[in-house]
């Protein structure tokens, strides 16, 4: 994409980023997005067209949807992508050769679901699921906590899953520790009631993300990037926190920080909402503001202010929170800016907004979520 001409919308997100070794020609993001087009595991041929066509619209790098690492329990529908195997792993290399000969960058977003159902899951006894504690919520059980050895097998597997992203090219990887996820639920004090090494206040919490950030980097070269998408909301607890406070933010982003974790993104419903009290900063911009490290925010990108998740029924385009988006970005509270149903609805929307074009936007309907379009 050429440079931004001057209409008065938004220009600094078209401006390039390094994230590290990573030179990305803008920073708009694609945002991790369950897909359910990966009959047995294994991405059908549309979803390499559907990826590059994102990157070919403008997006400087595309985040997977969430793709199961080699564990069990990672996840029961069979019809989300694994990423092992051979099959798997060749249509992912198919993948990835679509986005870059369409210009973009492309990282697999790292998944384990742990307790939280998924749409076609069928309970399977022989693959008990996994958690911290076993609790899908407080005081809510639905199995039981994982052993020391499970644990190590997870650790181990997304650590091979890494290695395997870095063979086939990719361009860095993303873990996915928000949501209420396996990863999720070691730092929730809501479902990680461990008397462990695994458990305990919230940096002990953040012990089984930090295990696994080391092991992605021994099995990755040091200039592989590795980030981690963390939220405060759960899938069963819009109001849950992780952190109350920024104080309390930086107890639990300081360890991840240390074993290495190279970028967060930071998983909110609406990125212009302050995080905290008294300042204007979202979550992303705290991170940033405690870490120093690249932070990617996200949240009703692109869609109408009025209602979360209303799918088709509120949500179409607005040049509204693009200029709120801008002024954010400008002023440096974050890096990156991850677009997930806008950029759903119109693969072009990155290059439309930067044209000014943003009458031409295609609105985000529900029926899209059962396509590749």
């Amino acid at each position: 994409m050429t440079a931004p001409p001057e209409t008065g919308l938004p220009n600094f997100m078209f401006t390039p980023f390094a994230l590290g070794r990573l030179h990305l020609a803008n920073r708009i993001v694609m945002a991790p997005m369950t897909r359910y087009f990966a009959p047995g595991g294994v991405p059908s041929a549309d979803v390499a067209q559907y990826y590059a066509r994102r990157a070919e619209g403008g997006a400087s790098l595309i985040i997977s949807e969430g793709v199961f690492i080699d564990h069990p329990s990672a996840g029961y529908n069979s019809t989300v992508p694994h990423f092992h195997g051979d099959a798997a792993l060749a249509a992912w290399r198919d993948v990835l050769a679509a986005v870059h000969a369409a210009g973009g960058k492309m990282m697999p977003q790292l998944w384990h679901v742990g307790v939280q159902p998924q749409p076609g899951d069928m309970p399977d006894a022989a693959r008990p699921p996994s958690s911290a504690s076993g609790l899908l919520a407080p005081n809510q059980k639905l199995g039981e906590p994982m052993s020391a050895k499970e644990i190590d097998l997870v650790i181990e597997a997304f650590a091979k899953s890494a290695a395997h992203a870095e063979r086939l090219g990719f361009d860095g990887i993303e873990l996915h520790g928000g949501h209420g996820y396996l990863i999720d639920s070691f730092f929730w004090h809501g479902t990680n009631i461990r008397p462990d090494e695994f458990g305990g206040d919230l940096a002990q919490r953040t012990r089984f993300a930090v295990e696994i950030v080391r092991a992605c980097r021994n099995a990755t070269h040091a200039n592989f990037p590795i980030g981690l998408r963390f939220s405060q909301w759960k899938n069963i607890d819009y109001d849950a926190k992780l952190a109350a406070n920024p104080r309390d933010l930086e107890v639990f982003l300081t360890p991840l920080v240390e074993a290495g974790v190279d970028f967060l993104h930071c998983s909110t419903r609406r990125f212009w909402e302050p995080e905290f009290p008294d300042s204007h900063l979202n979550l992303a911009g705290w991170t940033k503001k405690i870490t120093g490290l690249p932070t990617i925010a996200v949240g009703s990108v692109g869609l109408s202010t009025d209602l979360f998740g209303s799918f088709g029924q509120d949500n179409t385009p607005t040049e509204m929170n693009l200029g709120q988006l801008e002024a954010m970005m400008a002023a440096g509270d974050f890096d990156l800016i991850a677009v997930g149903r806008a950029l759903l609805a119109d693969w072009e929307w990155p290059r439309k907004v930067m044209q000014g074009r943003t009458q031409d936007l295609r609105p985000f309907e529900r029926d899209l979520l059962g396509t590749l379009f």
